[in-house]
């Protein structure tokens, strides 16, 4: 059981490692990770490569933390629905995405 555990605990150390500095789950990657948005955006990509790629974001949202935009996508899988965000500096430019609201992404961002 502990080795168990141990095991869990060092999988999830791991991928969130490999990620932004916010942990997410890494359940969500796994089950969302061939979707477009999750699959093709990279940080860099303009504003208006990521809507081609995941459509009209279901709400857009002004930055406050740092200036730039970030849009908030709703993924459904199996009836199962995961939020996800993109955001974007100035420039128009990905610099973030996640498994999170822009709005959650916020909050982390004052908290640090």
């Amino acid at each position: 059981m502990i080795k168990k555990s141990l095991a869990a605990a060092f999988v999830i150390a791991a991928v969130s490692g490999c990620a932004n500095t916010t942990v997410q789950n890494p359940v969500d990657y796994v089950t969302y990770r061939n979707e477009p948005l999750v699959k093709q955006v990279e940080d860099g990509m303009t504003e208006q490569q990521v809507l081609t790629i995941g459509g009209t974001p279901s709400t857009r949202v002004q930055r406050k933390v740092h200036p730039g935009v970030c849009n908030n996508y709703v993924m459904n899988k199996d009836g199962h629905e995961q939020v996800y965000h993109v955001s974007f500096n100035a420039n128009g430019r990905v610099d973030n995405k996640g498994f999170m609201t822009c709005e959650q992404r916020e909050a982390n961002e004052r908290a640090m």
